[in-house]
């Protein structure tokens, strides 16, 4: 940073920043860990002193605390995969059921949204398709921050809702589901051949939520990678080019991502593994009826809070599952 060109590439130079801060928030976590354990050694020497009931109790749920945090930041420390530490891009694709399905589709994109802003990344629409009557067809969101990929990868997959439908007269129950794919963004770290000849790109006016246009020309740009069938699409700028190139990033990404998910569909044939590593495979269930709880398939970890999940509280579904890798 102290390089008289430092700021001459800003994208490169904020990527610096933001590994930066990263690396001093491990730091400053680390040196608070070891000041909190001074004092609740000094508390113990004293509770060995003379029993104090009050103190005790205070001590117990100091540590508790210390507990969770130490384990919180023994996470980040593992998060040590090539791309762990990219910002990420998140995909949600309501499945068949209509205005259902759409609905749900809104309802994790507040989720999303809300879970990442709690852990300070910001939080970019790239893409936005609103629903027909309500909810969305397909949204693109960009997690800015350190690690937001490292996190996000357990999302990767199909959830579930179990509810009685508000759109339903009859209040019959019925069961939609979203599929989450995400990928770490690039910039010029990867090397991915993309022939012009192997694309298809459309032209679109970006819209915003609630179905209003946003601009009033064609700026949003749909590239779709024919041998593969992979689409993209960004709407993000007010500008085709700017759009265009963004698109592409994405598509690398996304190439890059499905080259990683064929290797390791190889990898455990040759285990013999029986697990199912596809994009469609359903990793996660949230019951509103006939009771309240939301699991993960892969872990088994639940919770009956189904609100606090709803409003962003998934670090736990995303911990048990990270912890279950390293395993």
């Amino acid at each position: 940073m102290l390089d008289p060109d430092f700021w001459n590439d800003q994208e490169t130079a904020q990527k610096v920043i933001a590994e930066l801060n990263g690396l001093k928030d491990l730091v400053g976590a680390y040196r608070g860990f070891e000041e909190t354990q001074e004092n609740l050694e000094t508390t113990l020497e004293l509770l060995r002193e003379e029993q104090d009931a009050e103190l005790q109790e205070e001590l117990g749920s100091q540590l508790k605390e210390f507990t969770q945090k130490l384990d919180d930041f023994e996470l980040q420390l593992l998060l040590s995969e090539e791309y762990d530490k990219n910002n990420a891009i998140l995909e949600l694709h309501p499945g068949a059921g209509g205005t259902e399905s759409q609905d749900w589709g809104s309802m994790l994109l507040r989720m999303y949204t809300r879970w990442g802003e709690k852990r300070g990344f910001k939080v970019e629409t790239l893409d936005y398709l609103p629903g027909d009557e309500a909810g969305i067809k397909s949204v693109t969101l960009n997690f800015k921050g350190h690690n937001a990929y490292g996190y996000l990868k357990a999302e990767k997959g199909v959830h579930r809702l179990v509810r009685i439908s508000p759109f339903d007269s009859s209040g019959r129950r019925h069961t939609s589901f979203v599929s989450i794919d995400v990928m770490p963004e690039f910039n010029e770290e990867i090397e991915i051949e993309i022939r012009s000849e192997d694309l298809k790109i459309d032209t679109y006016r970006a819209s915003g939520a609630g179905g209003q246009h946003i601009n009033t020309t064609d700026s949003a740009v749909r590239i779709t990678h024919i041998p593969t069938g992979a689409v993209v699409s960004c709407q993000q700028e007010r500008s085709q080019i700017k759009n265009r190139e963004k698109a592409m990033q994405m598509l690398k990404a996304k190439l890059y991502a499905m080259r990683i998910e064929e290797q390791e569909a190889q990898l455990a044939e040759i285990r013999g593994e029986q697990k199912e590593i596809g994009w469609g495979s359903q990793i996660r269930s949230y019951v509103f009826h006939p009771y309240s709880m939301v699991k993960d398939h892969r872990t088994n970890y639940e919770t009956g809070n189904l609100q606090a999940v709803m409003d962003g509280d998934i670090d736990g579904f995303i911990n048990a599952y990270l912890r279950s890798r390293m395993d």
